[in-house]
């Protein structure tokens, strides 16, 4: 006797079984932000806890811890509250706050004075990142044995000047491709136009105390058309620059450039082209030299 098979979109028995469609991630065209909120979440690479990541109202990325507090156990100075997206350096009125992961962090000194909850938290965090350590799980990163170029280099771009979080060879596009992943493609395109490396003078913001007259190495990008500059800044391969409803996986990856702040990324000296010798297969660059 041959079973007869149940039809198409119906169990065993007959009756009607449930499809549930995946319902596609979309963000608002009034949305301040473009990133997902499936993008927002990563990794303390110090103590391997999650965070979310967060845009203040400066461009700038913030860690939050992903717990909301009581604003009675968090001090004034280190509230936070969210709002379209929009980490804002304050409180709301409410009963409850956000707060950065810096203070709770066990590799970094509390920036504020910690209360009893706030110090229980960083205790219960300690011991997780020293289980962590012990199985294994969490690892310092090797260092870079690359000389082909500063680890976070300035480009200036839209006449302004921004810090990379990475280097230019590894910045990656934030947008999300239709298989709902992060896009594998390169910011800067092989074949598309490049900027240029020049020493540049380093020039306080307004408002600031004037700095000596030193020249710094800057990825230049301010030749290059208005639409390929938003590429950069909106950190996008050529394929997703043409799709602007395409929303983010990721912030990208640039700090405004503060010459008191980011001293220790300045470099004076250009990044010079591998040169190769005779009977060498390999090429070698000259070192960077830190201002």
């Amino acid at each position: 006797m041959c079973p007869t098979p149940a039809p198409h979109g119906r169990h065993w028995d007959g009756s009607a079984r449930a499809t549930h469609r995946p319902r596609p991630l979309r963000v608002t065209t009034t949305s301040p932000s473009r990133l997902l909120r499936a993008g927002q979440t990563g990794r303390c690479r110090h103590c391997g806890h999650r965070i979310d990541l967060y845009q203040r109202p400066d461009q700038r990325p913030i860690a939050l811890h992903p717990a909301e507090l009581a604003t009675t156990d968090v001090p004034e100075s280190c509230r936070w509250h969210l709002s379209g997206g929009i980490a804002y350096p304050h409180g709301d009125n409410s009963a409850w706050c956000r707060i950065s992961h810096t203070v709770l962090c066990p590799h970094r000194t509390p920036t504020c004075q910690a209360g009893p909850r706030l110090e229980a938290i960083r205790r219960q965090l300690a011991v997780r990142t020293r289980r962590l350590i012990d199985t294994g799980a969490l690892t310092s990163a090797p260092p870079a044995t690359h000389t082909g170029g500063p680890d976070r280099p300035v480009v200036q771009l839209l006449l302004c000047r921004y810090l990379a979080q990475q280097r230019l060879q590894d910045l990656r596009c934030v947008a999300q491709t239709c298989q709902r992943h992060r896009c594998p493609n390169p910011v800067l395109a092989p074949a598309g136009p490049a900027g240029t490396w020049k020493l540049l003078p380093t020039t306080a913001r307004h408002g600031q105390l004037a700095l000596p007259a030193v020249l710094m190495a800057v990825y230049d990008l301010g030749h290059l058309p208005y639409g390929e500059q938003l590429r950069w800044r909106t950190q996008r391969c050529p394929t997703h620059a043409i799709a602007p409803g395409t929303a983010d996986l990721a912030l990208a990856a640039w700090e405004p450039f503060d010459p008191l702040l980011h001293a220790a990324h300045i470099y004076t000296r250009l990044p010079l082209r591998p040169a190769r010798t005779e009977g060498d297969d390999q090429c070698r660059t000259t070192p960077w030299k830190s201002h």
